[in-house]
């Protein structure tokens, strides 16, 4: 490959991708429940984004970008998951709570109490979506924290819009019925905050 065209291809590149690094950590966070393992993931994603980045012929780049991050992902998936269960003590089937939580913004108004509550909410809303399938957890995390379309979400995913939303609807009922039940354990969420949560938007949509 000549010096100009490698120079294209990464151009091209940081258009295309360099604007969705952060959507790419974060589904590949979902899909992996670790942060370690998304950093492989991520890491590997770019390498094959950047390799390929001649075939995004135009369009929606985020739904192109994510749809190879999430196959790179399920792809590293099936040959590390037997070995990452291994090497961190977990029984094949079980889920391990992951490294990651939604972020959430700090207000520096906010006083420590406020401040702590907020983390709380945080780690119990990370453990109840821990429980969820593969696949109901990537769906929540591209339209309820990345904020997708519906149509966009079809694209990245492969299916039909009829089976986007279906599947949304089923994921955010076993959700909501995760965080009702930490609400019965103080160990997972203070009641006020599960009312919080439960009073999110993503609820009402």
């Amino acid at each position: 490959m000549g010096s100009a065209e490698w120079a294209g291809r990464n151009e091209r590149f940081e258009t295309v991708v360099v604007p969705h690094m952060k959507e790419i950590r974060r589904l590949a966070r979902s899909l992996t429940n670790s942060g370690a393992d998304a950093e492989d993931v991520l890491q590997e994603a770019t390498v094959r984004l950047l390799r390929f980045i001649h075939g995004y012929r135009g369009g929606d780049s985020r739904s192109w970008v994510l749809r190879v991050a999430r196959n790179t992902a399920i792809s590293w998936l099936r040959t590390n998951r037997r070995r990452n269960h291994v090497g961190l003590g977990i029984p094949p089937g079980e889920t391990p709570i992951p490294e990651w939580a939604p972020e959430l913004e700090v207000d520096e108004r906010e006083d420590l109490f406020a401040i702590e509550a907020r983390r709380r909410d945080g780690e119990a809303l990370r453990r109840a979506i821990s429980t969820l399938t593969r696949e109901q957890r990537e769906i929540i995390v591209l339209r309820d924290l990345n904020g997708f379309q519906y149509t966009e979400i079809a694209a990245v995913l492969s299916i039909p819009l009829g089976t986007v939303m279906s599947r949304l609807s089923r994921a955010r009922a076993v959700l909501q019925d995760r965080l009702q039940r930490a609400e019965e354990s103080p160990a997972m969420m203070a009641p006020c905050l599960m009312r919080q949560s439960l009073q999110h938007p993503i609820w009402r949509a």
